[in-house]
């Protein structure tokens, strides 16, 4: 079976292997997973709750080390992966001290003597999970997931092996029971097998749409629960009322974090044609501003792509999207995994950086002629995982809320997950949800019970 790797995308010479599982230990460990839910099941939430909560403390602890891991294998700068690790320890400490009320027995009145409604563990889950948040994708799973009184099983990206495995560890510093939070190191050839497999009872996926539609047709063959949360084409849209400085000051992150590889990440700005000129000039000094370099230096703002491939595929978007008449104001130049932050403007549908999810520092700029004409132009997307809407006024704030076909709709903010909302998309951008009381129900039995 082929090496999983580990290449610091930063020094690509720095190549950790990883070893594949074998059939049999994967089988070992399956099987482990089961034997652990079969006890685990009947712990209190007090019991869980304290688990979590050490684990929620780990991480703060030591948050810049497991952020140099994190920056080591995908690339990140370093204090956005810090920003990372401490946002997991938050999405542990909100289930550790919310599961038990969200999933407690709700009573129903009905002509039954009582009447109710419980939630139940399922029993092993698959997470499969993608590289460019490598600790708080899983995290955002596996707290809810582990509260409810399930096991976890995780298939993570083949190029952060170092994190799935240091993940694994910090369940077990924290106290959770051998075999309640397994890593299984195997390439993407061998989901299917362990998606069909009699113990696992449910998978949930972050990845692309491709990958989504492969793990959805293996789970309704074998009639699985999935929850999947895939790629996204955020919109960013600047009308004429709005706060321009506000907006400016937004953009840059709302863009550029993990170096533009986020599903949620604002990719399409769509700008009201009369601040349109004045926005981007700005935006280009913003931009021209940024220092991109060494991820592992605190002042770096954009470090390279996860790999060269990666800034290959960005690159060709871009060079495609300009010989169909785009225009390119600053960037556009790729330096190995590095591709600098990039300001596009004349952006029409049918362009790849319209229609396509760019997952690289690249700012693709629409005009549209009026609020109507901005929100046609947000919706025009195979995608709806959420957008984001600048403006002063209440009427317009409610048309784009109530027309957005979107998973969530921000006003004045960037979208961002908060394990306090449910997060998730519509259309190509998947089903289900994450976090919040949606999350942790995702992965539950919702049983009635009557009783006369």
């Amino acid at each position: 079976m082929p090496i999983l790797k580990s290449i610091n995308p930063y020094d690509p010479l720095r190549i950790i292997n990883y070893p594949q599982l074998s059939e049999t230990k994967l089988a070992v460990l399956i099987g482990r997973s089961d034997d652990a839910f079969r006890s685990y099941c009947h712990t209190s939430f007090e019991l869980r709750s304290d688990r979590m909560k050490k684990l929620a403390q780990i991480l703060l602890d030591r948050s810049r080390d497991f952020a140099g891991l994190i920056t080591s294998e995908m690339g990140k700068p370093v204090a956005e992966a810090e920003a990372e690790v401490r946002k997991c320890s938050w999405v542990c400490e909100f289930y550790a001290e919310n599961a038990a009320s969200i999933l407690a027995d709700r009573h129903v009145a009905t002509e039954a003597e009582e009447s109710m409604v419980v939630y139940e563990p399922l029993g092993p889950i698959l997470a499969i999970m993608p590289w460019n948040f490598p600790f708080w994708q899983v995290f955002r799973f596996a707290a809810p997931a582990l509260m409810a009184g399930n096991t976890a099983l995780l298939k993570h990206a083949s190029n952060v092996q170092g994190c799935a495995a240091t993940i694994e560890n910090l369940f077990t510093e924290a106290g959770f029971e051998d075999g309640v939070f397994q890593n299984l190191a195997i390439g993407s050839d061998r989901v299917a097998g362990v998606i069909a497999h009699e113990y696992v009872k449910a998978v949930t996926l972050t990845g692309s749409e491709a990958a989504g539609r492969a793990v959805a047709e293996q789970a309704g063959r074998h009639l699985k629960k999935c929850v999947l949360e895939l790629g996204g084409n955020n919109a960013f849209v600047v009308l004429n009322d709005a706060n321009q400085e506000l907006a400016l000051n937004i953009a840059l992150p709302a863009r550029l974090q993990n170096g533009g590889q986020s599903c949620i990440a604002a990719k399409r700005f769509i700008l009201e044609k009369s601040i349109a000129g004045d926005f981007v000039s700005r935006l280009v000094e913003k931009v021209e501003a940024l220092v991109v370099g060494d991820p592992m230096a605190d002042d770096t703002r954009v470090g390279p792509l996860s790999s060269v491939k990666q800034a290959r595929e960005v690159e060709k978007q871009v060079s495609d999207s300009l010989a169909m008449g785009a225009s390119l104001l600053t960037g556009g130049k790729r330096n190995n995994a590095f591709y600098e932050p990039t300001i596009l403007t004349g952006i029409q549908p049918g362009m790849p950086v319209f229609d396509e999810e760019v997952f690289g520092p690249v700012f693709a700029i629409a005009e549209a002629t009026s609020p109507e004409h901005a929100l046609e132009l947000s919706n025009h997307s195979r995608y709806g995982l959420g957008m984001q809407l600048f403006t002063g006024s209440d009427r317009l704030a409610k048309l784009f809320i109530a027309g957005a076909e979107e998973g969530s709709v921000f006003i004045n903010a960037m979208v961002k997950s908060d394990p306090r909302l449910p997060f998730g998309g519509v259309k190509c951008s998947g089903y289900g949800r994450e976090l919040s009381s949606e999350g942790i129900k995702e992965f539950v039995n919702i049983k009635t019970v009557w009783i006369d």
